[in-house]
């Protein structure tokens, strides 16, 4: 059976956890921030182990899946992921959450342990708490994928206590030089720090049914003050209807000119290049002023032959 870590989202799946032969292991419950007191304090009952004791739990569950010595390494731990997990508190996310993603990381840390290369479980484990919860922040913080390559992440987890050394503003742009020593010092491109610290200072993602007042009784949501600029669905179906009946007709209309007066009027006005006047006297060996003429000759015929049949589409005659 799967290991469990503490609350709704402590449980890694089979296959992908700890491996128990007899019962799964179970943590002290931890439903939310009210009983993270009591979650702290009854982690703190579980014993330190000696690195001789560790050595042997560990050989113990990698030869032979042994589920008590995995729950002995694990609970033994569980203070470490509460220090790690604290950590992590300012970034909106509530800290029983954090927990509970930490205490995942240490399972997937005790299941991968390797005694035999001589560090404790603690060195190894807390690379795969921290993996854990980073990952949990960056998936809570914005639908928007952000922090996808490694320097990204580095990025966002340590912007805050770079501008706190530099007594930059938590709530306004980064000076051009903070924005340069920064991007020196984590070795990412500059237009990433200024956009990273412009995220961070919208913060996560806010639900658009939240009330504009603090939950007040009647208060409006944010989405009610949302405009779309754009047009109306009717008007683009509308525009589009009218676009393709007036296509229709031009083309109809064309019908009543001859072949000469057609080429003519298409390169002169229908078209993104038009042609001058020149080089259809060359194609048609008249001089410009009669090309000129047979063009407004054929608009005239074009203009009257779409009236025409608009009033037949538009108007028809009463049966």
């Amino acid at each position: 059976m799967p290991i469990r870590g503490p609350g709704n989202r402590g449980r890694l799946k089979k296959g992908q956890g700890i491996v128990s032969k007899s019962k799964a292991l179970s943590v002290p419950a931890l439903g939310g921030e009210q009983s993270l007191n009591r979650y702290l304090s009854e982690i703190k009952k579980f014993p330190v182990l000696t690195a001789e004791q560790e050595y042997m739990l560990a050989k113990r569950y990698q030869e032979h899946e042994d589920g008590e010595a995995a729950a002995q390494l694990v609970t033994s731990h569980l203070r470490l992921v509460a220090k790690i997990a604290m950590g992590y508190r300012g970034y909106g996310l509530p800290v029983s959450d954090l927990i509970s993603e930490g205490n995942v990381g240490l399972m997937q840390g005790v299941k991968k342990f390797e005694p035999d290369r001589g560090f404790r479980l603690a060195t190894y484990a807390m690379w795969w708490i921290k993996a854990s919860i980073q990952e949990f922040i960056l998936r809570s913080w914005s639908l928007v994928k952000m922090g996808t390559t490694a320097a990204q992440k580095k990025l966002f987890f340590n912007l805050r206590r770079m501008k706190k050394q530099l007594d930059a503003y938590d709530d306004t742009d980064l000076h051009p030089d903070d924005v340069t020593k920064i991007a020196t010092d984590l070795g990412v491109p500059e237009q990433e720090v200024i956009n990273m610290n412009r995220r961070m200072l919208m913060g996560g993602d806010g639900s658009l049914n939240s009330p504009m007042r603090g939950g007040e009784e009647g208060a409006g949501e944010w989405q009610d003050w949302l405009t779309d600029d754009g047009p109306l669905q009717d008007e683009m179906v509308a525009d589009a209807q009218e676009s393709t009946m007036r296509h229709d007709m031009l083309v109809e209309a064309m019908d009543s000119l001859n072949d000469r007066e057609k080429h003519i009027l298409t390169e002169r006005r229908l078209t993104d290049n038009p042609q001058t006047l020149e080089e259809l006297s060359q194609v048609y060996d008249v001089s410009r002023e009669r090309i000129r003429q047979i063009e407004v000759r054929a608009f005239e015929k074009l203009q009257k032959a779409m009236q025409r049949i608009a009033a037949e589409k538009l108007l028809p005659s009463a049966a």
